[in-house]
C-alpha cells in the first residue's frame, strides 16, 4: 500500500541544481509529487510504496549535487494523492523559516567549459555561460526562495532556446536560474564596443601592455600582464599598494606549478569549485618582480568565470588578477570611473553583493583560510548550542560580521579594515543584506572588549550587548569549527587585542570552554613606543624589549640598539614611558627579531616583518632552538622573549647565518608552545589545543606546532574554513554569546548538526 511523506530539507539546497536532482531521483525511484523551494529550503510531496520512500530518501543525502550541503532532512505524514501522475517542480513559495542558506559562487565547470570553447556549441565564447553545477550565485540573489525573479538576472528574458533548456528535466540547465546565451543574457561591453569585438578589443590593451578594469562576479577587477613590469608597477600605482604580493590567474595546472612550487593539496584547493587564491613558494621565472617584491610566496589562482577564461585562452599569458580598490577598502561593483586605467572590460549584469576573492594557504594535508570571501561565504557554519538571533560585529582589522540563529551561524565575506567611512558603508550595506535574505533580525549583539573599534560602536545601537574579549573569540572559532566539547587550551598568538586587564596581549595560553575562560601563559610584556607607531615600524619593538622589556636586566650587546633608527628619542619615551602601551604578543616578538636582524625595520603591509622572517627560515630545517626561558610568575606561566632575543643578538654577533637564527627563532616558539601545553596538561587534564591567531599564518610555525603537539600526545586543531587572523573573530564571538546567552552548562551539551 502506498504511502505519503511531507519530506523538508535544510542546508545549501537552493542555486545547486537540487530540484532537478530531486526529480530525477523521484522519477526514477517511481515516486510521485512534487518538489518546491521555499524560503531558504527545499518542501518535497512524495507518494509511493513504503520502501520506495525510504530509498528516496536515502538518496536525497548520498547522491546529492556537489555543491549541496544536507544539514538536516524532516519527514512527516503527507496527504496521498491517488490521482497524481509523475513528478513535477512546481512554482517556489516566499515561506518564513530559521537558518535559511544561499550557496556560495561557483566556479565554471568542465562541461560548461567545453561547450564554451566548442564552435558547434550555441554557447561558444559566451562569457556568461552557466548550468546548474556553476556561476554566479551568492552575488546576484536578493532574497530567497533561489528563482531567476529574485536575483539580478531577472532583467533578462529567457529566448525560447533558454527556455526549453530550462524546462527539459533531462537538460543540466533545468531549472538553472541564470541560465542566458548571446540572445538574451548579459553582454560585454569595451570603450563603444559589445560583445566579442569588445572582448578582443580588451585582450589587445592587456597585450601591449595597458591595464584595464574587469567586471568580476563580485566587484571589478584590475587586470593586466603579469610578465611585464611597466603594467604591473601601474597596477600598484591604481591600487596604493607598495609593497603587498599580487595576486596571479593562471590559464590552468601546468602554468601553477611553473611558477610555484605547489603540493597535492595546493592542486586540490586551485581546482575546487570555490577556486580560491592559493598562497605556495614561488618558483624563479618569467613573472615580473614586481609581483612579489622579493616575498617568499606567490598568490595564483585559476580562471573561475567564462570571461576570465576567455581572457586567459586568448593572451596565453599569466595575468595579474586583483581587486580594483585601494588596499583595505571594499570592492568596488558600480562606479569605476575614477579608476587610472585603459578601458573597462563590463556588463550589465548588476552585482547585488560585493565579493572579494578567497586566499587560502595549505601546510601538508591541512589548509588554512586567510580571506574568506568569494566561493567559499556565505556558507553556515556551526555552533555550540542553539543561538538565539544575534549578531557579532568581529573586530576592527580584516572585518567580517557573523549572524547567527538556530543552529548555524553566517560568517559574513570579508570585507577590509573599518578604518574610514567607504568601508563602514559597506560593511553596513553587506550586513543588511544578509539580514534580508537570511531573515534574522538580531536580539544580541557580540562585540570586542576595546572601546575604540568601530564595531564596538556599531553593537551599540542593540540594547543587549556581550562583550568578548578577543583571544578568547579567536580560540572559540577553531573549537567551533571543529565541534570540540570543552574545555580546551587555546594558544592565541596575533598582533594586538585588548585583556581583561586593560593591557595588550597576543601571546597567549587560555583554558577555555565557550562561556568563559582562565588566562595560564603569556609572553612576557614589552612596550610599544608610539602605540600603533610600533605597529608599522618593528625597529621600535626591538628598541622596547632592549631597553623596556619586562625582564630586562644586564648590558645590551654594544652598538645593537644604537643601530637602529631613531634610538635616542624611542629610548627616552621608554624610559620615561611616554605613549608606551604594554604588550604581550607574539606578533610584535616577531616584529623585533626582524628588526634585530635587518630584515625589516618598516612594515611596508601587515605582517610584512613576520612574512620575511619566514622567508629567511625555510633553507634550515632541523635548526634548533635560541635560548629561552619559562617561569612562574603570578599563577601565569610567562615565556621570557628578551632571553631569545639576546641568545639571537649573540648568534649575530658571533657570525651565524641569518637564516640559521631565524629558523632557530622559529623552533624557539614552537618548543616554548609545546612546554606551556604540556605544563597546563598536567596541572588540568585537558589534551585538546585549538591554535589560532594571525600569527598562525605562518606555514613554517604552523607546521612545527602541529607535528610537536601531536608527537607529545595532543590532539591540535587549526582553523580551516574560519580564518585564524582577525576574520575569523565575529564567528568566534558568535559561539561565545549563543553558549553564554543558552544559560546552560555546555560542557555537558552536544553540538547543533551542520554538516560542513
Amino acid at each position: 500500500m502506498d504511502a505519503a511523506w511531507r519530506i523538508e530539507v535544510h542546508g545549501i539546497v537552493q542555486g545547486v541544481g537540487f530540484r532537478p536532482f530531486v526529480h530525477r531521483l523521484a522519477t526514477a525511484a517511481g515516486i510521485r509529487g512534487h518538489v518546491r523551494n521555499a524560503g531558504g529550503h527545499v518542501i518535497i510531496s512524495a507518494s509511493g510504496s513504503p520502501a520506495c520512500l525510504e530509498e528516496f530518501v536515502s538518496g536525497l543525502t548520498t547522491m546529492r549535487p556537489e555543491a549541496a550541503r544536507i544539514r538536516d532532512v524532516v519527514v512527516t505524514p503527507g496527504t496521498l494523492d491517488q490521482e497524481a501522475v509523475g513528478f513535477k517542480i512546481v512554482e517556489s513559495q516566499a515561506l518564513p523559516g530559521p537558518a535559511r542558506e544561499i550557496p556560495p559562487d561557483l566556479a565554471t565547470c568542465a562541461d560548461c567549459l567545453r561547450e564554451l570553447f566548442d564552435p558547434a556549441d550555441r554557447r561558444y565564447r559566451y562569457p556568461f555561460i552557466n548550468c546548474t553545477a556553476c556561476g554566479p550565485r551568492a552575488t546576484i540573489i536578493e532574497s530567497l526562495p533561489y528563482d531567476r525573479a529574485r536575483t539580478s538576472m531577472r532583467g533578462f528574458e529567457m529566448c525560447t532556446a533558454c527556455a526549453a533548456e530550462y524546462h527539459d528535466p533531462a537538460d543540466r540547465r533545468f531549472h538553472a536560474e541564470p541560465i542566458a546565451c548571446a540572445s538574451c543574457g548579459p553582454r560585454m561591453r569595451f570603450l563603444s564596443l559589445t560583445g566579442e569585438a569588445a572582448l578582443r578589443a580588451a585582450v589587445d590593451v592587456i597585450a601591449g601592455g595597458g591595464v584595464i578594469a574587469v567586471k568580476g562576479l563580485g566587484g571589478f577587477q584590475l587586470v593586466c600582464d603579469a610578465i611585464n613590469d611597466a603594467p604591473v608597477s601601474r597596477v600598484r600605482q591604481v591600487k596604493a599598494r607598495d609593497a603587498k604580493p599580487l595576486a596571479v590567474m593562471v590559464r590552468d595546472m601546468v602554468t601553477a606549478d611553473a611558477l610555484a612550487g605547489l603540493s597535492e593539496n595546493d592542486r586540490r584547493q586551485l581546482g575546487a569549485p570555490s577556486a580560491p587564491i592559493v598562497l605556495a613558494p614561488r618558483r624563479h621565472g618569467v613573472l615580473s618582480p614586481g609581483i612579489c617584491h622579493g616575498m617568499p610566496d606567490i598568490g595564483l589562482f585559476l580562471p573561475y568565470t567564462p570571461l576570465h577564461h576567455l581572457l586567459l585562452d586568448a593572451l596565453r599569458r599569466p595575468l595579474v588578477v586583483t581587486s580594483a580598490n585601494q588596499a583595505d577598502s571594499p570592492m568596488l561593483i558600480d562606479d569605476v570611473s575614477g579608476l587610472d586605467v585603459d578601458g573597462v572590460l563590463t556588463h550589465d549584469r548588476p552585482i547585488v553583493a560585493r565579493y572579494d576573492d578567497s586566499v587560502v594557504r595549505s601546510f601538508g594535508s591541512r589548509a588554512t583560510t586567510i580571506r574568506r570571501a568569494r566561493g567559499l561565504a556565505p556558507a553556515m557554519l556551526p555552533l555550540p548550542v542553539t543561538a538565539p538571533p544575534l549578531l557579532a560585529v568581529g573586530a576592527q582589522l580584516k572585518s567580517t560580521f557573523t549572524l547567527a540563529g538556530g543552529h548555524g551561524a553566517v560568517l559574513g565575506p570579508h570585507i577590509g579594515d573599518l578604518s574610514d567611512a567607504q568601508t563602514l558603508e559597506a560593511y553596513e550595506e553587506a550586513l543588511a543584506h544578509l539580514r534580508r535574505i537570511h531573515g534574522i533580525e538580531p536580539v544580541h549583539a557580540v562585540h570586542d572588549l576595546h572601546p575604540d573599534y568601530l564595531s564596538t560602536r556599531l553593537a551599540q545601537r542593540w540594547p543587549s550587548r556581550v562583550a568578548v574579549q578577543h583571544h578568547h573569540a579567536h580560540v572559540a572559532a577553531v573549537a567551533a569549527e571543529h565541534r570540540l566539547e570543552p574545555p580546551f587550551l587555546g594558544v592565541a598568538y596575533d598582533g594586538l587585542g585588548l585583556g581583561d586587564d586593560g593591557t595588550f596581549w597576543g601571546g597567549e595560553l587560555l583554558l577555555a570552554g565557550y562561556t568563559g575562560y582562565r588566562r595560564l601563559g603569556r609572553f612576557s610584556h614589552a612596550p610599544m613606543p608610539g602605540g600603533t607607531a610600533a605597529v608599522r615600524r618593528p625597529a621600535r619593538m626591538a628598541l622596547g624589549y632592549l631597553l623596556g622589556g619586562e625582564t630586562s636586566t644586564g648590558p645590551i650587546p654594544s652598538g645593537l640598539a644604537a643601530d637602529l633608527p631613531d634610538a635616542d628619542v624611542i629610548g627616552r619615551m621608554i624610559t620615561q614611558r611616554v605613549n608606551c602601551p604594554i604588550a604581550s604578543s607574539a606578533g610584535r616578538l616577531f616584529d623585533a627579531a626582524a628588526a634585530l636582524l635587518g630584515l625589516c625595520h618598516v612594515n611596508g603591509f601587515e605582517g610584512e616583518a613576520a612574512m620575511r622572517l619566514e622567508q629567511a627560515a625555510t633553507a634550515y630545517p632541523g635548526t634548533d632552538p635560541l635560548a629561552w626561558r619559562l617561569e612562574r610568575q603570578g599563577g601565569l606561566w610567562v615565556y621570557d622573549g628578551l632571553a631569545t632575543l639576546r641568545d639571537l643578538l649573540e648568534a649575530t654577533r658571533d657570525g651565524e647565518p641569518v637564516g640559521r637564527i631565524v629558523a632557530g627563532f622559529h623552533a624557539t616558539i614552537a618548543a616554548v608552545t609545546v612546554l606551556m601545553c604540556e605544563r597546563a596538561a598536567t596541572e588540568h587534564d585537558v589534551t585538546q589545543v585549538c591554535l589560532s591567531g594571525g600569527v598562525f599564518q605562518n606555514r613554517l610555525l604552523a607546521t612545527d606546532v602541529l607535528a610537536r603537539l601531536s608527537a607529545a600526545g595532543f590532539e591540535p586543531y587549526i582553523g580551516e574554513q574560519v580564518p585564524v587572523n582577525d576574520g575569523g573573530i565575529s564567528y568566534g564571538q558568535a559561539a561565545i554569546a549563543a553558549a553564554r546567552l543558552s544559560r546552560t552548562d555546555h560542557g555537558r551539551g552536544s553540538f547543533a548538526t551542520v554538516c560542513p
